[in-house]
Formats: structure tokens, C-alpha cells, sequence
């Protein structure tokens, strides 16, 4: 298994350059990882504590912990890895990490080359990622490392009998902050006593949300007091059952706003011309004069073409859709429940677990055609006395899943502490 791994591994790094060439994403995931080694080459000799984050939901989860290192331990540098482009592409200017660049590709040499030059305190791997070349090296320096957030299904290779080797990476972990009691179970299974049933640290990253300013006045502006619908992170496949909706049964006093995942201009524009209500974008209310402002009170469908605002536009809603529950993977629930508002998501959502948790108590509704999409909108916006208890539903599932970083903080905190202790020895015994 440990050879066909590498080989497989090895393959991919001869393949992607090459497929690379036909595919935009995956060329920012070659050209990226090219800057890699040269980006962490200023960590040398530094105090680095090293987050890897599979994307942006990931970052999230890490997002809290970061910030309260930062507040903490200021002689730190942070490192952030993101395997995939839309989580790097979205946070790679992140101001409170020192460092963010791509993961390398889990090949013997990229690992021991990456571990060497960043040398962490402290590696915390967040929800589900395992990459066994970086890990060995880890365990081999006896560097401690963590699993925060964590997520782990009995599909995985970890709980099958021919998964020795994915299952010997796991020795890496000094301890597992995991989200479940299943998971727990899991990974006691297969010997491993050194876990934590934390929950999710992104419960108190949007809890968080409710005590910034959300305001915005062109949302304000747009919104003029009238019934909202926030549709966030969508797909096309989203998008067709928004705008059959907005098209055909949308009332005059319902508003929509509509933030893509992709914001390519081509699909903006393909977007806007299937929806035959006044529709307005982002891009043109703030680069035009105040007369275009002042439309937004007239039109009915406002698209987002940007990105990095919608947590505050979630403010706003009344309702809110959220994508990619139709395709490859639904987006984040807990920004829109954090409002106290309900959610509506497709039924691809069984891999995460607040939307599991949210669906089955009656906070959130899923959806899987027109004929639902459009039953389930027209009733929430027809009983306000549902739309609220639905969404007390969602606000208070956030509340009582708060508090995944405060315990993950004494684990670290103590870590830095015994840290700190055995440096001060050692100088002294020079």
C-alpha cells in the first residue's frame, strides 16, 4: 500500500503540469505550489506554528484558533497551507498569518525539504486532512501535532483491513480534537485513546459574526425593509432554481440577493441575462455615480459579482439559500444560522455534519427539485410564525455548540507553556 501511494503520487506530479494546460483551476494549483519553498524560506530560525487547511471551510475552522495564538503568543509566525486554489486564492493575503502559501505534494522528498525548512512548534491539521509523508516526517522529528476539528467516517482507509499504512500515519497525532462522539469511537477502535470530543471551532468563529458591524448601505439600500432572500455560494445548478423561481412566482415586494462561487464574468453575464426581473451587480453600483445607487431600491435581483462580503449580506436575510448541496459539496450553513434566519440547502449535505444535525431538528430544509424549491420558499415566506421558529432553530444550535476553541487553546497553551519552560532550561544548562 505505502508503494502504490508514492507511486500514485509520483504520477500525479508528472500528470498535473501536463493537464494543467487544459484547466484553469488546476494550473493555479501547479503554478502556486511552485512559490512554495522559496515563500517559507524566511521562516528559518523563526518560532512557527504551521496550520494546514484543505480549503477555505477549513480555514474557517482554523480561523478562531489563529487569532487567539496571535492575541497570545506574539513571538509566533504563523504558517498557512492550503491544498486547494479556492481556499488560497480567497485567504492568501490572511493579515494575521505570517506566511501562506500551497501545500507540496506529498511526496517523500517535498516532505522531509518542507518540514526541515519550517521546523514547527506546533503542526495542527484541520478536519480531514492526512497526508502520510508529512506526517512520518512529523512523528520522525517528533514535532507535536494535532487534529482540531476533526471528522472521521468508517469508509475511510484508516478502518479497513488493508489500511496499516494510512493507520501508522496516525501515530503523528499527539491528539485528536474531533468533532463527534463517532469519531471517538472510530479512531478508540483502532488503539488511539488520545482524543478529545471537541465539536466544531467554527461555531465560534460566526458566533463571533453577530458582534461586528454587518451593515452595509447599498445592501440597506437595496433591501428597503422588504422580504429577502439571500442566496449564498451558488452553482449553476442553484442558480436554475432561482431564477425559474424569480422568473415565474417571485412577488413583486420579494428582493433577492445572489452571491455566485464563481464570479468569472462570463457567468455573471450569462447569469443577469436569464433573469427577466431589474437586476443590478456589485461591480456597477460601486464604480458608477449615485444615480446607479439609487436604483437598487427599484431593483429586485442584486448580484454579488465579488467576494469576501457575504457573512455581512447574510445579515440581511430573511431567508437564506445555500449552494452546492446540488453538486460536488455544500458550502457554509452556520454563517447564514448564526443570524437566527432559516437555511435552505440541496441534498447532497450528508458528509457535514451541522447540516446533518440542522436538517434532522428542523433548521434547516433540503431541497431536491424545482417543485420543492419553490413549495418550501413560497411557505417560509408565507407563515412568518414557521420563518421564526425556524430560525430560533438555527441561532440556537450555534449557542449550544460553542466552545471547540477554548478547548483546543489549553492543549496549545499548555503545549507553549512546557515549551517555553524546556527552552529556558536548556539555556540555563549551557
Amino acid at each position: 500500500m505505502k508503494f502504490l501511494y508514492n507511486l500514485a503520487i509520483f504520477l500525479t506530479s508528472i500528470l498535473l503540469p501536463i493537464v494543467a494546460i487544459f484547466s484553469k483551476k488546476l494550473k493555479l494549483f501547479v503554478e502556486g505550489r511552485k512559490q512554495t519553498f522559496s515563500k517559507i524560506e524566511t521562516l528559518k530560525n523563526k518560532k512557527v506554528i504551521w496550520f494546514h487547511a484543505a480549503s477555505l471551510g477549513e480555514f474557517e475552522q482554523a480561523r478562531p484558533i489563529i487569532e487567539q495564538i496571535k492575541n497570545k503568543e506574539k513571538s509566533y509566525k504563523i504558517v498557512v497551507t492550503f491544498f486547494s486554489p479556492s481556499g488560497y486564492e480567497i485567504r492568501k493575503d490572511y493579515a494575521l498569518a505570517d506566511t501562506v502559501c500551497y501545500l507540496p505534494l506529498d511526496t517523500k522528498k517535498n516532505a522531509k525539504r518542507f518540514i526541515n525548512k519550517v521546523n514547527p512548534k506546533l503542526a495542527v491539521f484541520i478536519k480531514y486532512e492526512f497526508w502520510p509523508n508529512l506526517l512520518n516526517e512529523l512523528k520522525n522529528k517528533e514535532i507535536p501535532t494535532i487534529l482540531v476539528s476533526g471528522i472521521l467516517r468508517e469508509k475511510q482507509l484508516f478502518f479497513k483491513s488493508y489500511g496499516g499504512f494510512m493507520r501508522k500515519s496516525l501515530n503523528a497525532f499527539h491528539h485528536f480534537f474531533v468533532q463527534d462522539v463517532n469519531s471517538e469511537k472510530l479512531l478508540n477502535s483502532i488503539n488511539f485513546k488520545n482524543v478529545t470530543v471537541a465539536g466544531d471551532s467554527r461555531f465560534d468563529r460566526v458566533y463571533k459574526i453577530l458582534k461586528q458591524d454587518n451593515h452595509l448601505d447599498f445592501i440597506s439600500a437595496f433591501k428597503d425593509n422588504k422580504y429577502t432572500i439571500v442566496a449564498g455560494s451558488t452553482w449553476q445548478e442553484d442558480e436554475e432554481l432561482l431564477v425559474h423561481y424569480i422568473n415565474n412566482k417571485a412577488s413583486e415586494n420579494e428582493k433577492f440577493i445572489i452571491a455566485p462561487h464563481t464570479i468569472k464574468s462570463d457567468s455573471i453575464e450569462a447569469l443577469q441575462k436569464a433573469i427577466n426581473k431589474k437586476s443590478i451587480l456589485y461591480s456597477d453600483v460601486i464604480s458608477s455615480s449615485v444615480e446607479k445607487f439609487l436604483e437598487l431600491k427599484e431593483t429586485q435581483v442584486f448580484i454579488i459579482d465579488t467576494i469576501g462580503i457575504l457573512t455581512k449580506i447574510y445579515a440581511a436575510a430573511d431567508l437564506a439559500y445555500v449552494g452546492g448541496g446540488l453538486k460536488t459539496g455544500l458550502h457554509n450553513i452556520l454563517e447564514p444560522a448564526t443570524f437566527g434566519i432559516p437555511v435552505m440547502i440541496g441534498y447532497k449535505y450528508e458528509k457535514f455534519k451541522e447540516a446533518v444535525d440542522l436538517v434532522n431538528i428542523g433548521g434547516c430544509i433540503s431541497i431536491k427539485n424545482q417543485q420543492e424549491f419553490t413549495e418550501n420558499l413560497e411557505h417560509l415566506k408565507n407563515d412568518a410564525n414557521f420563518r421564526k421558529l425556524t430560525g430560533t432553530i438555527n441561532k440556537k444550535y450555534i449557542a449550544d455548540n460553542l466552545g471547540a476553541t477554548k478547548l483546543i487553546m489549553n492543549y496549545i497553551n499548555n503545549h507553549l507553556t512546557m515549551s517555553g519552560k524546556t527552552r529556558s532550561s536548556n539555556q540555563k544548562n549551557k
